[in-house]
């Protein structure tokens, strides 16, 4: 099956969790909002015209004759189909609560510099994002991060999140810290001496012969002002 994942064509954005599972299982995947045309393709699944159940948002996948949005959404999907989840009920529920955690962070952070709305420009809430991402340094980035620090230390020497293997919440974890660095450089330099787990489990996913080819390939959109994690060196202090 080849699968077409709807996203946003200029930024990682939530899409990247997606991609990074697509391109751990190898899947064969478009990229659709990328290519020519697809733009147009994206919005017309969104209008409520369409014969198919709309999406509120992106990221979606259509899979066959299913078409499944939100993240966790289609990464309890696809970790299914492809090995990145257990197979137990018990160990699947564990592996989505903890990509349902992960996506708590990824709001708190994408708040940081949108605290007031998404609809307003950065310059128009500065103020308010550095009272904002003062408390997600100092509260909120340790208990998130010191939580799945916990949860590795305690599945044990396999150095995953849940059981033996690598799931998907792995991957996102993965991105996760990957953004962080690039919006909160000398905060998480800082954070990371108590995060060895974690950085640890970043390594060794970027490291995976997949996903190590998918960063150097040049397909990965670079990360920019316009996506969750961002950069202002003001916001950092």
């Amino acid at each position: 099956m080849r699968y077409e994942l709807y996203y946003w064509p200029q930024i990682q954005g939530r899409g990247e969790f997606v991609r990074l599972a697509l391109e751990e299982a190898g899947a064969d995947y478009v990229d659709v909002a990328r290519g020519k045309g697809g733009m147009a393709k994206l919005e017309r699944l969104m209008q409520r015209k369409s014969s198919e159940p709309p999406p509120f948002a992106p990221p979606f996948l259509k899979a066959g004759n299913l078409l499944i949005a939100q993240t966790a959404n289609i990464l309890s999907f696809l970790g299914a189909r492809h090995g990145l989840a257990p197979k137990s009920e018990a160990g699947r529920l564990w592996v989505n609560q903890l990509q349902l955690t992960i996506a708590d962070l990824v709001v708190e952070a994408h708040d940081t510099h949108h605290p007031i709305a998404a609809s307003l420009y950065y310059e128009d809430q500065k103020a308010e994002a550095a009272r904002a991402a003062q408390c997600f340094i100092k509260e909120r980035l340790p208990k998130f991060l010191g939580y799945f620090e916990h949860v590795l230390a305690k599945n044990g020497k396999s150095g995953f999140l849940a059981g033996r293997a690598l799931s998907y919440a792995d991957l996102s974890l993965f991105q996760v810290v990957d953004g962080l660095r690039y919006a909160f450089p000398r905060a998480m330099m800082t954070e990371e001496k108590n995060l060895p787990r974690t950085i640890a489990l970043h390594d060794r996913v970027a490291a995976r012969p997949r996903i190590s080819a998918y960063l150097s390939s040049g397909h990965r959109i670079p990360f920019n002002q316009h996506g969750i994690f961002r950069h202002y060196e003001e916001l950092d202090a």
